[in-house]
């Protein structure tokens, strides 16, 4: 049955052939408009009673449609029931023998099209005919032959296949893969991080989402000049003119005069100051610029607020700093003035990625990894120093600075272990070293340290100051062979003396000290034997 959505009130229903509604236009010719009701009004619609015009469809003008149900088609059909043809052949008077009939010519195609002249019919020819003993050993020998083929290939297939997999994984890999790392940082969430996540969306309109920012344009010159001839001088309204006439600011003689100030000039006059300036730093044959890189690096401290300063100062070395890095890519200072401008404005995120770039276009900057390792927090920060070694495996600035951010002394010793197998002569990674270990261990460390650092005054010094009397005095004859022109090996053997009441050795030693000195050519002043003195050791001096 065909419905239609309308309003309350008269409707206009179509007639069909069967006595009841239809859908528009279905049998039995066109619609027929029934008669008005007597509440449609007292006056009979000249339409009413006429055959409805050509292709007339009910309540389409006011948008409803007509639908059909499945009272308008009937019920389904069962398997067993007669066919309409009152004439069918036996076999096929009930709908399911024509069901099975049109089943089996759909599965027997042997139309010229579904014909190949190399593989023949698509389907069997005898997909019809009786499955017998013959047809099923044929199949067991052909089934046997595709899986013996099968497995001749199944190792360089699975191969191939484990192959084309992982090349697919590191392509595409999962989301899950990709956020394994920031999953495990999870753990170390509090619950109070937890509950200060900001929900995802924004419930605003999109005036307040995307909101219309004020643009200041400059007030051009002919502005101005417009208003000084016009005897005004005022680049704001004075509230006072509001007032009316009766209330003039400025009576009498007090009125200002017409100014005689030409910004036509000022502009000129400005624009000439640009081109001096620009002719200055602009090569007069080539037009190639001669600013030095370096050259704005040194007045960067002048620029560069170190507290809430202008704005107008930050973007103008922000600006800077930006074109340096252009000019010289390869110019570690103007990397590291970046990231610590952006630091001292609050971007420290932005200063992270800016001092990133600069060890990517400096690799074999000390000072750059040096810069990285100080922004990054603690773990980041352990990864940038180790990235830094493999790049600088020599340096002992970097190796110190990896062993700062350990925390643990195991950690630390381990770190300035692997440093002395690179850079076993640096002495300021023995004393550092040093410095961590137990007496006994730092003796055993002092005695390697002296091999490799032989001119070292304070590694011979720190390792007399360990051993017992005999064995620092063959330390401390070992430290004046090597270095004959130190004063204070001298000088310490004799308070190695001293300290054992040996006072005879004294005096000998300081006569022997001034001779080997002035024998190597050491001049030492009485400056410097004052200083002596007033650590508490007294020296008679002989002329």
């Amino acid at each position: 049955m065909a419905h239609a959505a309308g309003k309350q009130g008269p409707k206009i229903v179509s007639k069909s052939s069967a006595g009841g509604t239809g859908a528009a236009g279905a049998g039995g010719g066109p619609p027929i408009m029934p008669l008005a009701s007597p509440l449609m009004g007292k006056k009979k619609k000249p339409f009413l009673g006429m055959p409805a015009p050509l292709g007339y469809v009910p309540g389409l003008g006011r948008g409803a449609t007509g639908f059909t149900t499945r009272s308008d088609i009937g019920p389904a059909r069962d398997a067993n029931d007669p066919v309409d043809d009152r004439h069918a052949p036996p076999g096929k008077r009930t709908v399911g023998d024509q069901m099975k009939k049109n089943q089996d010519d759909d599965d027997e195609d042997l139309n010229d099209t579904n014909y190949d002249e190399f593989n023949g019919y698509a389907g069997s020819l005898f997909s019809s005919g009786p499955y017998e003993k013959d047809d099923e050993e044929a199949d067991a020998i052909y089934a046997a032959l595709d899986k013996r083929m099968d497995e001749r290939r199944k190792e360089r297939r699975e191969l191939r296949e484990k192959e084309e997999i992982e090349k697919y994984r590191m392509e595409r890999p999962k989301i899950q893969q990709q956020f394994s790392d920031l999953k495990r940082k999870l753990s170390e969430v509090s619950e109070e991080e937890w509950l200060s996540i900001p929900e995802v969306g924004d419930a605003r309109n999109k005036r307040q989402r995307n909101p219309r920012y004020e643009k200041l344009t400059p007030v051009p010159d002919s502005f101005f000049s417009k208003h000084l001839q016009t005897g005004e001088n005022h680049t704001t309204v004075d509230p006072l003119q509001g007032l009316g006439g009766l209330n003039t600011p400025y009576p009498g003689s007090m009125t200002p005069g017409t100014g005689e100030l030409d910004m036509r000039k000022i502009g000129q006059a400005r624009n000439t100051l640009m081109d001096m300036r620009l002719s200055q730093v602009s090569d007069s044959v080539s037009g190639q610029t001669v600013v030095d890189p370096k050259g704005y690096l040194t007045d960067l401290n002048s620029m560069i607020p170190t507290h809430g300063g202008d704005i107008s100062d930050i973007k103008k070395a922000r600006l800077l700093l930006k074109s340096v890095r252009e000019t010289n890519p390869h110019h570690p200072p103007a990397w590291i003035a970046s990231a610590r401008l952006e630091e001292v404005t609050g971007k420290l995120q932005v200063a992270r990625n800016l001092i990133m770039k600069g060890t990517e276009m400096c690799p074999k900057s000390e000072d750059v990894w040096l810069e990285a390792a100080r922004l990054q927090p603690g773990d980041t920060a352990k990864a940038v120093v180790a990235q830094a070694v493999r790049h600088l495996p020599g340096s002992v600035r970097i190796y110190i600075r990896a062993a700062e951010l350990e925390t643990d002394i195991r950690a630390k010793k381990r770190v300035l272990r692997k440093a002395l197998e690179n850079v076993s002569k640096s002495v300021r990674l023995w004393k550092t070293a040093v410095e961590l270990e137990e007496p006994e261990d730092a003796r055993i460390m002092l005695s390697r340290a002296v091999e490799c650092c032989p001119t070292s005054v304070e590694l011979w010094l720190a390792l007399a100051r360990l051993e017992t009397y005999e064995n620092a005095r063959r330390v401390l004859n070992k430290a004046r062979e090597n270095i004959p022109t130190d004063r204070h090996i001298w000088i310490t053997a004799a308070k190695l003396e001293e300290a054992n009441s040996n006072t005879q050795m004294v005096d000998k030693i300081i006569d022997r000290a001034i001779t080997s000195l002035r024998a190597n050519g050491v001049e030492i002043n009485r400056e410097q034997w004052i200083q002596v003195c007033s650590c508490g050791f007294v020296v008679i001096l002989t002329s």
